[in-house]
């Protein structure tokens, strides 16, 4: 039986990104859902991982407006101002791991710590945007590895927690959800605006995989069409 309810509380975190803002979008608008809370770097409650006091900040704030039967976090970077993903060994910069280590997998393990207690225990979901290019066994190219190792990290981190959260909160599933290639600032250099898709055509897909997930898909792997991916 699908985990998400009839009526549902939903929140998204990152929602000044074109991911996020489609996903507040279509919650907005969706009939099944009674509200919609998006937050971001420069909302009123703001959340930026580049200062991780503030995803601890940010979760008390929204206490009151809990609890939340879907979270969804779409916070997640690929290049930077200074620097963009490596093409081989020698590219490698200790200021750009750690910055994407901060952002794609830091970041989301303490939003999990933080938000998970803003879930509804009767049932609840809390999706974290990952991606394919983290998957250790998928991985036939090579390169980008500051991404790569940031997403393989998030990847581990949600399985880990699912398996804590399974114990004490066994109607709440937490996922790794991969969106595909959008047409986004994250993926512009990369011929994004080309073979990506809209961000509104990539979260009506990711809604489709949510609305049904299970309690026994908690800790999985999916893409943005339902399938499970390898770690």
């Amino acid at each position: 039986m699908p985990l998400l309810p009839n009526p549902f509380k939903a929140l998204v975190i990152g929602s000044s990104g074109a991911i996020g803002h489609s996903f507040l979008e279509l919650l907005s608008n969706h009939a099944s859902c009674q509200e919609v809370i998006g937050i971001h770097r420069h909302s009123t409650i703001a959340i930026n991982y580049l200062e991780p006091s503030s995803i601890e900040l940010a979760a008390k704030a929204l206490i009151s407006e809990g609890p939340f039967q879907l979270i969804i976090n779409t916070i997640g970077a690929l290049h930077t101002n200074q620097f963009m993903p490596e093409k081989k060994l020698d590219d490698l910069d200790p200021i750009y791991m750690m910055e994407l280590m901060n952002i794609n997998s830091i970041g989301p393990a303490l939003t999990i710590r933080h938000f998970s207690k803003l879930l509804d225990p009767k049932n609840s979901l809390m999706i974290t945007l990952s991606a394919k290019v983290g998957s250790i066994e998928d991985n036939r190219l090579g390169g980008w590895y500051s991404y790569r190792a940031s997403k393989a990290a998030l990847n581990m981190l949600i399985k880990t927690a699912a398996i804590e959260l399974a114990r004490t909160q066994p109607n709440t599933a937490l996922i790794a959800l991969h969106p595909g290639t959008v047409n986004s600032k994250l993926s512009k250099p990369f011929r994004g605006e080309q073979i990506g898709r809209t961000p509104d055509a990539a979260v009506k897909d990711m809604f489709q995989v949510i609305k049904n997930i299970e309690k026994e898909d908690t800790g999985t792997f999916l893409s943005y069409q339902g399938e499970k991916l390898p770690w």
